[in-house]
């Protein structure tokens, strides 16, 4: 009884060996070129997100903020999903209390201490 068990265990090993012998190995997207790229194995928000860079948009705010003046013709932009956002202004380059306020929808409002410009504008996340 245990030398047909054992037998039956050797030839399914023997098989199951011969298969995975015979079958060549498979690899997906980067079969002559080596390494897939990130973009190749990006899934996901991760892909949505690389799709739109490469578009030239960038949705989710990864890169650097453009440098804006911060006068009353280039105000500094802040996106927002909704209608009002809380701000902190840093008035001067070394100082080390934020200024806090509320910026509205609407016209360019500026920051009650140093003056500087700020005007919200409505964003859209793409998901």
């Amino acid at each position: 009884m245990a030398g047909r068990f054992l037998r039956a265990c050797l030839t399914s090993t023997m098989q199951l060996r011969r298969n995975l012998t015979a079958r060549p190995l498979h690899r997906a997207m980067a079969t002559l070129k080596g390494i897939p790229t990130d973009e190749e194995q990006a899934t996901g928000l991760e892909r949505r997100a690389l799709q739109a860079l490469k578009l030239g948009k960038d949705p989710y705010s990864m890169l650097k903020p453009k440098e804006y003046a911060g006068t009353k013709e280039d105000p500094h932009i802040v996106p927002s999903t909704v209608n009002k956002r809380l701000v902190g202004c840093l008035c001067e380059e070394d100082n080390t209390a934020i200024v806090w306020f509320w910026l509205h929808e609407g016209p360019s409002q500026r920051c009650p201490s140093c003056g500087s410009h700020y005007k919200l504008v409505h964003h859209e996340l793409p998901h």
